[in-house]
């Protein structure tokens, strides 16, 4: 199965929107500290962060890492078929990407990256561009994007509690 789209890895830059895309960028505070990174760090990368939302996860691999194929399940019904394009393990930040392939119900890129800044605080970053692929997401328009949004902001809530912060 291929890409659904051109641009793929482009989520590697901040603020990089392919034409014809909706752009999405939601950061989330979750904590402070290299103990709260690690833990953020292993959540997303084992797909824990996701199974937490209530997501189905179908993952060819327990972590992530580029070629690993991700199913994404949503109430039980909706497919959504993806693949790992990019990978980072740095020291202070962390995470992956994957793409759209076919079958799923958006066309895009979203990226999920833990960060530790400079004084300590850890962010999590989901970074996105996507465009409707199935008619229902195209018909939805802007509740599509921001349910889109509301998943985003969710996973940085979720994640914070993974981490024993509060909300």
């Amino acid at each position: 199965m291929s890409f659904t789209y051109d641009a793929v890895g482009a989520t590697r830059e901040n603020g990089v929107c392919p034409p014809g895309f909706h752009p999405l960028h939601v950061r989330t505070r979750i904590g402070e500290g290299e103990g709260v990174f690690r833990r953020a760090a292993e959540a997303v990368m084992t797909w824990e962060m996701h199974r937490a939302l209530g997501v189905g996860i179908d993952a060819s691999s327990d972590r992530a890492a580029p070629g690993v194929d991700v199913t994404v399940t949503l109430a039980g019904v909706i497919r959504a078929p993806c693949r790992v394009v990019w990978t980072v393990e740095e020291y202070r930040r962390v995470g992956w990407a994957y793409g759209t392939l076919s079958g799923h119900p958006e066309c895009g890129e979203e990226a999920f990256v833990v960060e530790r800044t400079g004084d300590g605080t850890v962010w999590l970053t989901v970074n996105a561009f996507s465009r409707g692929a199935k008619w229902y997401a195209r018909a939805g328009g802007p509740a599509t994007r921001g349910l889109q949004h509301a998943y985003a902001r969710r996973c940085g809530a979720v994640l914070r509690r993974l981490c024993g912060e509060s909300d």
